[in-house]
């Protein structure tokens, strides 16, 4: 979890809030009993622990007071109330609210109804600002999932949707216990974690600590060393996850796709995000997978939200609030109409 030091994106009369996720037995409360046992975690100020699930770990009663943490079980999600809640913080007057949220709950809940893209990303980089369905000084400050690479097929096969629930928002994502598990099959867990968390760090461990993820076979369709990658249609998704991940490999090359155009309101002229539909989760679950693309104005006059064009561009890096740093920007050499690709992306 992030320092405790200033919580430098928040006012002084707000109090960050922690969202550490997972499913039972993914490991959730021997992280959160670590991570408060570190130096870089304490605090003089009382935290408040929401525990939403008791697993087999236990909290130490000793440890809890020693980092002066006050533990209040949830038994049930109509128990988050902002009155409950605001209560909570009248009697402990805390300083940072954890909260180990249970994985069967739809953490969407934790917000006041569908958020829009805007106020999304807002959350996603901790600004102040958006609705959530706490007392208003609580901020979601950070959110971690906890994942148990031994059963992530199962959950991936069955769960998705909660999957993606605790992904979308998270800034870590760390997938444990990936002992005797094949490298091909952690690169395609790595792929559809990144699908569904696109803003999230994403760690593999094993026994022995973190697996070096640059030392995971390559899984690309394309040849990688070309100076100019010309994707088909199918392979649009893995290149946009692999981007994500390892963008230094792919700044001045040329890239080549089919693309629906959107135009964000408020947006530059010269501005434009090309990009598809992507189905992380499920066929209710759709997320627009683009990266932020500049070109020449009059050429972008011509084109509207979800007119479909040929997109040749060259990547670049830049200081982005979408990515909260640096973070992939295309640069557009040409842009030529074609019609509409129908299937989504999937992983």
């Amino acid at each position: 979890m992030a320092e405790n030091e200033n919580y430098e994106s928040l006012r002084d009369d707000q109090i960050p809030v922690f969202v550490i996720n997972g499913f039972l037995e993914a490991g959730k409360t021997e992280f959160i009993k670590f991570t408060m046992e570190q130096e870089y975690f304490q605090t003089e100020g009382t935290t408040i622990l929401l525990l939403c699930e008791e697993g087999e770990s236990e909290y130490d009663p000793a440890m809890l007071k020693r980092n002066h943490t006050v533990l209040v079980p949830i038994s049930k999600e109509t128990e988050l109330t902002k009155e409950y809640l605001g209560k909570l913080a009248e009697k402990y007057d805390p300083e940072r609210i954890l909260i180990e949220w249970n994985g069967m709950w739809n953490q969407d809940d934790l917000y006041d109804g569908p958020m829009s893209e805007k106020l999304l990303a807002k959350a996603q980089n901790r600004e102040p600002g958006y609705e959530v369905s706490m007392p208003e000084d609580w901020v979601i400050y950070q959110v971690i999932t906890i994942l148990d690479g031994s059963s992530l097929d199962l959950y991936l096969n069955n769960m998705k949707s909660f999957l993606g629930q605790m992904l979308r928002r998270a800034e870590l994502a760390i997938v444990n216990r990936c002992d005797g598990i094949s490298n091909d099959k952690l690169v395609d867990y790595r792929r559809k974690i990144r699908a569904m968390g696109q803003n999230a760090m994403i760690v593999l461990e094993d026994k022995d600590g973190e697996i070096p993820q640059d030392t995971l076979p390559e899984d690309l369709p394309y040849d990688i060393n070309a100076d100019r990658i010309d994707l088909k249609p199918e392979d649009y998704g893995t290149w946009f996850i692999d981007c994500m991940d390892n963008p230094d490999r792919y700044i001045g090359k040329e890239v080549s796709f089919d693309a629906m155009i959107l135009k964000r309101k408020g947006s530059p002229a010269n501005e434009f995000v090309p990009g598809r539909m992507a189905m992380t989760c499920c066929a209710q679950d759709m997320t627009f997978l683009g990266f932020v693309c500049k070109g020449d104005p009059k050429e972008l006059s011509a084109y509207k939200t979800r007119d479909w064009a040929k997109v040749t561009a060259k990547v670049g890096m830049a200081e982005r609030e979408e990515y909260n740093g640096e973070g992939p920007v295309l640069e557009c050499l040409s842009l030529v109409r074609t019609g509409e690709i129908s299937d989504p992306v999937t992983f």
